[in-house]
């Protein structure tokens, strides 16, 4: 073999090597961004949905200009009576910002107790049977809801063991904030088999 002959053979083999060596890698890179642990959980957590909002009291979807609860203040007035065994109140909550804001659909109600905001028993029911549009409150204005509470002594001791509360745990529509409601004299079942409330949307008033 002459010696142009052998560094043309030489430069084959060189050639012939480094093509080999460019696919290995490109092969190796290749199941390396298949199998990354952190190709795997960037491609995860691009597809995770944001966390549900907690459904104890989840009671509608935010909306657009929605009250801020820390601008919002509750009182209790008087209702429409009520059934035999149970009393109707209003639940009453105040726009105590500077700019309008809005509420639509029901709040989350629960009595409270022990001083400490303790709930006590189940958390109301929603009474769905009338509209519930939306509530928009101008500073300083409001907006009520009927509250309907069954008398605790509907129920035998042991199986609703009733305490005295604080008053109500109330999260407006679409808010995971809650604000407390003073309530003196009312009696809730502590019972988790025993629901007491039922609360209507949110109207005008």
């Amino acid at each position: 073999m002459t010696g142009n002959q052998t560094l043309r053979a030489a430069g084959a083999a060189f050639v012939a090597l480094a093509v080999a060596v460019v696919v290995s890698a490109c092969a190796t890179g290749t199941a390396s961004n298949t199998d990354s642990p952190s190709a795997s959980s960037s491609a995860s957590a691009s597809t995770t949905p944001a966390s549900p909002r907690p459904t104890a009291t989840t009671t509608a979807v935010p909306i657009e200009g929605q009250c801020d609860t820390g601008n919002l203040s509750g009182t209790i007035g008087k209702g429409g009576g009520g059934a035999a065994g149970s009393v109707e109140v209003t639940l009453v909550l105040t726009n105590n910002g500077s700019t309008e804001c809005s509420l639509q659909g029901w709040p989350g109600v629960s009595f409270v107790g022990d001083g400490n905001g303790t709930q006590l028993g189940q958390p109301a029911t929603f009474d769905r049977s009338k509209p519930h549009p939306t509530v928009v409150l101008k500073p300083g204005g409001t907006a009520q809801a009927p509250l309907k509470i069954a008398q605790a002594h509907n129920y035998d001791d042991a199986d609703c063991k009733p305490k005295a509360a604080d008053g109500f745990r109330v999260y407006p529509p679409g808010s995971t904030e809650s604000l407390f409601v003073k309530d003196a004299g009312v009696t809730a079942c502590t019972s988790d088999s025993i629901s007491l409330l039922t609360v209507g949307a949110f109207v005008a008033g």
